[in-house]
Order: C-alpha cells, then sequence, then structure tokens
C-alpha cells in the first residue's frame, strides 16, 4: 500500500452516526472535517478496504486517486468506511462488529451493535450522504470497492434497493468494482469453454448458493421476492466498471478465494473479471435484457490497490473530466 501519506491522515479517522430506526457508531477515513462540510460537495466517494480492513490505506489510496483525478475535497468528499471486528483497534460497543470477514459477504455484525448487516451498513451510509440537509448540492455518489471491498460491493450492487428512490431524488449512483476474488451469479450457468453451460461435476454441490449465485440467499435480498431475471434486469440497468490488474493472473494468491464455487467462476482475477462479463453478455442475449457495464484491465499492476490507482489513465478513466 502507499507509504508516504499526507501527514494529517491519521487525524482523517472520524466516527458518524448512521440508521434510522436504530441508530449507531461508524468508523469512516474522511478528506474533510465531517462536523465542518464544505457549503459544496457534489460527489461523495465511498472506497471500502480489503480482508486486513485497512480503511486508513485505502484512504490514502483514495486521496491519491482523486488528486489524479483533479477532483478537491471543497467538491468532492471521500469516505474510507471502516468495518471492524472487536479486537480492532478504535472499535467500540456503539459500532456494529463483525466476525473476521463475515462483513464481506453481507452478514450480521455479531458484536457491539448486533444484528446490522454490511449491506445496511452501506445503505445507512448512503442514506447519511443523501440527506439534503447535509449535503444540499450532491449530484453523484460513487461506491467503490477493491478485493474484499469489492466482493461486498459488487453483492451490494447485486442486492440493494437505493438507486432508484436516489435517482429520483436527483443523486446519480455508480459502483467501481475491483478485482474481487468471485461475484454472484444470477443462475445456474457457469464458464464453460466459450460458452456457459450447467456444471456437469458433482463435487460442489452448493456451487450456486449464495455468496456465488442466489440460491438460499440472505434475509436482505429473500424479502425482495425477485426471481433471476428480475434482479439480473435490475442489475444490468445500474452503472458498474470493472477493474483488475493485468498481472493479477495468480492461481495461487494468498488472499484469492479458493473454494468450489469460487474456482467454477475462473483460475483467477482476471480470469474471473473477463467470465463475468461475458457472462452478463450470455444473460443479456438469453433474456434479452440490455447491459453495458465497462472493464479494463491496468497494465503492470496485480493486487495491490495502490498500483491499479496511482496512475493518471486509470483516475480517467473512473472519473472523466468533463
Amino acid at each position: 500500500m502507499l507509504h508516504a501519506r499526507a501527514a494529517d491522515d491519521a487525524a482523517a479517522r472520524q466516527v458518524i452516526q448512521v440508521g434510522t430506526t436504530r441508530p449507531y457508531s461508524f468508523a469512516v477515513y474522511a478528506n474533510n472535517d465531517l462536523q465542518r462540510l464544505p457549503s459544496h460537495v457534489a460527489r461523495a466517494v465511498v472506497l471500502v478496504h480489503g480482508v486486513k480492513r485497512n480503511a486508513d490505506d485505502y484512504f490514502a489510496v483514495g486521496r491519491h486517486l482523486l488528486q489524479m483525478a483533479q477532483l478537491p475535497p471543497s467538491d468532492t468528499l471521500l469516505l474510507a468506511p471502516n468495518f471492524m471486528t472487536q479486537s480492532d483497534e478504535g472499535s467500540s460497543s456503539a459500532m456494529p462488529l463483525w466476525g473476521g470477514g463475515t462483513w464481506m459477504q453481507g452478514e450480521d455484525s455479531e458484536r457491539g451493535v448486533e444484528g446490522i448487516t454490511s449491506f445496511q451498513a452501506l445503505d445507512d451510509i448512503v442514506h447519511w450522504l443523501a440527506d439534503r440537509q447535509r449535503f444540499p448540492d450532491l449530484k453523484e455518489i460513487v461506491l467503490m470497492g477493491h478485493s474484499a471491498g469489492a466482493q461486498l460491493m459488487q453483492r451490494y450492487a447485486v442486492v440493494n434497493q437505493l438507486d432508484a428512490p436516489l435517482q429520483q431524488a436527483g443523486i446519480a449512483v455508480r459502483y467501481i468494482i475491483s478485482s474481487p476474488s468471485s461475484y454472484v451469479y444470477f443462475e445456474a450457468s457457469r464458464p464453460d469453454g466459450d460458452s456457459f453451460e450447467l456444471p456437469r461435476t458433482v463435487m460442489c454441490p452448493g456451487y450456486n448458493n449464495y455468496r456465488y449465485g442466489i440460491e438460499n440467499p440472505p434475509d436482505y435480498l429473500k424479502r425482495q421476492n425477485l426471481d433471476s431475471q428480475q434482479l439480473f434486469a435490475r442489475y444490468a440497468a445500474r452503472n458498474i466498471t470493472y477493474l483488475v490488474g493485468a498481472r493479477d493472473n495468480n492461481g495461487n494468491h494468498r488472499y484469492l478465494d479458493k473454494a468450489c464455487g469460487a474456482a467454477m467462476q475462473g483460475t483467477n482475477r482476471v480470469e474471473r473479471q473477463l467470465n463475468f462479463v461475458n457472462y452478463e453478455r450470455f444473460l443479456s442475449a438469453k433474456w434479452q435484457i440490455p447491459v453495458n457495464h465497462p472493464e479494463f484491465q491496468v497494465k503492470g499492476a496485480a493486487h495491490e490497490a495502490d498500483k491499479l490507482f496511482q496512475s493518471e489513465e486509470t483516475a480517467l478513466k473512473l472519473f472523466p473530466r468533463r
């Protein structure tokens, strides 16, 4: 990760109060004093950390990315939320605290404020940002995740119900999915050569269960009563960009999901991204649902977030200048 940081990065850690029916505290890193907000914020960028829960490092990556994109803090708010466990420094009983990596799949908090799914936490952060009394000029929310954070964000892009009401309020939503270990597929087909077929093996009977498919979904999704086609139609209509390092092709990477449900999606992260984008096209043709989610590979980068987001080329692709 980035080692050279601004001297005030440590002071960027703040705690916000989110949630409506059951308010709770949540730790974030921000490029503004959240008690003294700038008068004009048009864009908010939410960047979710990887498996190490090192939101401070991701905040540094996000700051550098926005600098490369020429997006100043006076206009663009950066938030790096911290999904914490009980043992993490700065955790508190007033916060939802997860067990290990359960947050990356949308599961409930187990300690502190219990029973808050990480999907609900993202909902509450988005609602906090969309409050017109707090940010009257907000026009766009960009939801980004890398690695484990991208696993959460891709699943959140599948399951959440916020895009339509936000758009009605004049706030566009974009998702940036960077190098997840796996994706949620919408039905039982999986990559098979140049096509998609039902798997012939019986060695992975639960391959289509959530978190790799939508069978046995979490309650957050189950209560929406959507079938595969309806769920894909909503996802296809969303503004989503995928990126991965061109050198993120190590099938033995330490943090690559090697469970059989993930392995069916490809042998490494590059292959899994390409397969999933082709899978979207497969479903688009099958169900006559248009989809156009761009994907790109970052030359010279493997899996490190700072390498992926350090170039001006990446910044311009994610935040085109107008």
